[in-house]
């Protein structure tokens, strides 16, 4: 395991607390050329469906991200290992389901959409007027996962899962710019909102069925990489397990799942594999400080082994001005806004499998992707009641903020 660097603890911990708020993603924009939208993409039929990004939520295209999918086939199906991986991400990872379309962003000019392919172990720019690949980057190993953009919207960093780093493009050119080692089978990345730093969560391994608190240490090495935006050399590395045996959670995975940051970038907010709830981590004292345990459904299976890759809750947002989060009880089948003072859950609302959350554009709303239901539910942050519900494609994993251009309607997809 990495270790923390101690001569760096005050001057980066304090760098990284006292960082100016400013938006996570390049998607607030005052160009009137400009329409801002939801991408949500739909991992199993290879689609990015395209809503306003509030209001009513309605539909205002479709996104074909695999229109080379033959072409990538052929590829696969010519060489013996990449197929046998392949197949693994189907069999395993997709549970009978290839994975097309991950993680998405546009492009600041709003012209084209970025797409980590996980089944095509790829990101390509998908060109919104004419449904081409612009350019095509082949990540490291044989499976692409979660991306973050830096907030100027030049830089996208993807997590090539199987070979343990993160890898950061030109979101224009799909040139690497830089990459940098993490922990195994890095998962989420998020820019600090001045740019300086990316951290990555490594998961570890989540399909084997080694669930039970006694077999943790053969998830293999799960820890947080802090990382220089512009030089990508690692300044921090945050393990999560002498954190939560400090505090009692002995039996408690440290493999860090989503996580969302509060505006002045004081405190982040995190699930857990196999926890119903969330943890509260102070950036400046690097101790976890709070706890919050959610309701759990009656009629969610207490075998873990049944949970998906090993989550329990998986997908967490936070409400703009920070004092509302919102948490996808994946496994229990329900999201709930929480009042981040108190800790106190709203009502649970029902959803199927919802996988993430994020925020709609005008900040009044958070966004869930239910997985099991092929929709996207919106969430009064004020109520915590539920506002409505739009169908979308097979399997809707991640939503993201974005922009097309103002005159774009989707209709040359296919």
């Amino acid at each position: 395991m990495p270790a923390f660097r101690p001569r760096h603890l005050c001057s980066v911990a304090a760098a990284l607390a006292l960082t100016v708020a400013a938006p996570a993603t390049a998607a607030h924009s005052a160009d009137a050329s400009l329409r801002e939208v939801l991408f949500v993409g739909n991992n199993w039929d290879g689609t990015a469906t395209v809503l306003k990004s509030s209001g009513d939520f309605a539909k205002v295209g479709q996104i074909n991200v695999i229109p080379d999918k033959d072409a990538r086939i052929a590829e696969i199906n010519a060489d013996p290992i990449k197929w046998i991986y392949y197949t693994s991400i189907r069999n395993e990872v997709g549970q009978g389901h290839d994975q097309y379309a991950d993680d998405m962003y546009s492009t600041p000019d709003g012209k084209s959409v970025v797409v980590s392919r996980p089944s095509f172990a790829d990101v390509v720019s998908i060109d919104l007027a004419t449904d081409k690949v612009n350019w095509r980057f082949p990540v490291a190993g044989y499976r692409a996962d979660h991306m973050a953009v830096s907030p100027d919207g030049s830089k996208v960093a993807v997590s090539a899962s199987t070979a343990n780093k993160v890898q950061v493009l030109d979101i224009n050119t799909g040139k690497e710019l830089g990459e940098f080692a993490t922990g195994d089978k890095p998962h989420e990345n998020v820019f600090s909102p001045d740019g300086k730093y990316i951290w990555n969560m490594a998961i570890g391994e989540v399909t084997t069925s080694l669930d039970d608190p006694a077999w943790d240490w053969t998830k293999g090495d799960r820890h947080i990489t802090v990382a220089d935006a512009t030089t990508y050399k690692q300044v921090k590395t945050i393990d999560m397990r002498s954190r939560l045996d400090a505090i009692g959670l002995t039996d408690f995975s440290d493999a860090v799942r989503p996580a969302a940051f509060t505006p002045d970038w004081s405190k982040m907010y995190f699930q857990v594999s196999f926890f119903n709830g969330f943890l509260e981590y102070d950036i400046a004292s690097d101790k976890i400080t709070r706890v919050k345990t959610l309701p759990v459904n009656p009629a969610t299976s207490t075998d873990r082994t049944t949970w998906l890759l090993d989550s329990r809750h998986h997908g967490i947002s936070m409400k703009p001005d920070g004092t509302k989060l919102c948490v996808a009880g994946t496994m229990d089948n329900y999201a709930t806004v929480v009042d981040r003072a108190t800790l106190q859950e709203g009502p649970l609302i029902t959803a199927s499998t919802p996988y993430w959350a994020t925020v709609s554009g005008d900040g009044k709303d958070c966004i869930i992707s239910e997985a099991g239901a092929d929709q996207v539910t919106a969430i009064d942050f004020a109520t915590g009641e539920k506002v409505l519900s739009v169908p979308v494609g097979d399997h809707p994993q991640r939503v993201r903020l974005g922009h097309v251009p103002a005159d774009w309607t989707g209709a040359s997809t296919s």
